[in-house]
């Protein structure tokens, strides 16, 4: 007997590469979850930057607060930033996010300057307007829908028990948090999102649409702020890789509105065939 597949872990990464927040329940939007990598920090050229480049954006935690965004740096002795919920300014900048080209808005220089110093090199922060298009790709979305700063869909869901089989073949176990989740879930056998096609999370229909390419990032120790060796991209690449990229997850969209909450069964309508990940 399959045991249940319950919902077991929420995040978001309202500014792209900075830290997570874990939540109890989320709002979805035609984005991704709410407030999920609605802020971008971008270099002189308007190009995002990431932990990929630069791992001691891994330092800067996040949290809600009822004025907005709180940054705190975990090792600098900088005080607190707060980052209005909107942007205060109306400078709309057109931003680089790999290919794609997205109209955003500066937030306030009170950010530019903290993520500045904070980072040690020239930095700002922009904001998505609803107003801004950014389509999920075409070539694997089944309908048109807005994507936030994420890589590439609006949510990235990961089976708990993927992570602890991955975790018995790594010389130190990592956390789930090396691979910036919106969703985990426990039950089910390791890598079944793989196959998951339509499922429900409570009373919300999802479509697994694309399996997520791993890269350099999942390399950066979360607590450091620093790559701390190959893993666990090293050992993934025995036994998840295809066509010379590493996979671990699920890219997922929807075309439904509401909440999810810790604890939503999740039901797998239907399947994808299952693909050999190694080469």
């Amino acid at each position: 007997m399959t045991s249940a597949l319950i919902l077991s872990e929420i995040f978001i990464y309202p500014v792209k590469s900075l830290g997570a927040i874990r939540l109890t329940h989320a709002q979805v939007e035609e984005r991704g979850l709410r407030y999920d990598r609605r802020w971008l920090i971008i270099d002189d050229n308007n190009r995002f930057v990431t932990q990929r480049s630069y791992p001691n954006m891994a330092l800067i935690e996040v949290t809600m607060t009822d004025m907005g965004l709180q940054l705190r740096h975990r090792t600098r002795d900088l005080s607190a930033l707060i980052v209005p919920f909107q942007p205060e300014t109306f400078d709309l900048v057109t931003v680089t996010v790999w290919d794609d080209q997205i109209e955003a808005v500066i937030v306030n220089d009170a950010s530019n300057r903290w993520l500045s110093e904070a980072l040690g090199f020239s930095a700002r922060l922009v904001y998505l307007p609803d107003t801004s298009s950014r389509l999920a790709d075409s070539n694997y979305a089944p309908f048109d829908a807005n994507v936030s700063f994420a890589d590439g869909f609006p949510f990235l869901v990961i089976g708990q028990s993927s992570l602890d089989d991955l975790n018995t073949r790594l010389p130190e176990p990592v956390s789930m948090i090396r691979f910036r989740p919106n969703l985990v879930f426990e039950g089910g056998i390791p890598y079944d999102e793989d196959q998951w096609y339509e499922f429900t999370i409570g009373k919300l229909t999802f479509y697994g649409v694309k399996p997520c390419a791993r890269c350099i990032l999942t390399t950066v120790d979360p607590e450091k702020g620093e790559i701390v060796g190959k893993e666990p991209l090293k050992t993934l690449s025995t036994y998840r890789k295809r066509n010379n990229k590493i996979f671990f997850g699920q890219n997922v969209m929807t075309n439904q509105s509401g909440v999810l909450k810790i604890g939503d069964e999740i039901q797998v309508v239907s399947r994808k065939s299952r693909q050999t990940m190694s080469e």
